[in-house]
């Protein structure tokens, strides 16, 4: 997939956001703070992440200005509602300079913190795919603490089973 127009990939992005952003609510208060184990990652730590790493990799990155990723610590909010702020703050930042990204810059080369030079709009389709990566350890979490979240689609695996074909 070459993302040739930014209003479009602002469009789809904002929806990937808002499939993770559905999540934070459901994390109970008193456990914004837990880690599945040693050395873990919390919710707070996984939200605040994806915050900082939207706005100050990719976005510094592909604006041609280098990675000012400030890490994923409580300094930069703490609890639940401020989290939520700083989460929404960042992708409303990061939206604005997506979306004055030109056909040519779209092509162009971003270059990564690693010094790798890389396609603006395969740097692009790395974001996604490592929103979706840290969506999959948020549900996994939710899960081990007891809390069901939606399905990101709408249907459950056993749901499609039983509407496919030869089922």
């Amino acid at each position: 997939m070459v993302i040739q127009d930014a209003a479009s990939f602002v469009e789809y992005w904002r929806g990937v956001r808002q499939r993770t952003r559905r999540l934070l609510p459901l994390v109970p208060e008193d456990r914004f703070e837990w880690a599945p184990g040693p050395g873990r990652w919390t919710f707070g730590d996984l939200f605040r992440h994806l915050g900082a790493i939207e706005r100050g990799m990719y976005s510094e990155t592909v604006a041609g200005r280098p990675s000012r990723y400030p890490g994923h610590g409580p300094d930069l909010a703490a609890g639940p509602a401020q989290v939520g702020e700083y989460l929404d703050r960042m992708h409303a930042e990061s939206c604005a300079i997506f979306a004055a990204l030109t056909p040519e810059r779209l092509q162009a080369k971003s270059i990564t913190p690693a010094g790798t030079p890389i396609s603006t709009f395969k740097w692009l389709r790395a974001m996604v795919e490592h929103e979706a990566h840290h969506r999959g350890q948020i549900h996994l979490m939710l899960g081990l603490i007891g809390v069901r979240a939606p399905q990101i689609f709408g249907l459950t695996e056993e749901e499609v089973r039983a509407r496919s074909i030869g089922a």
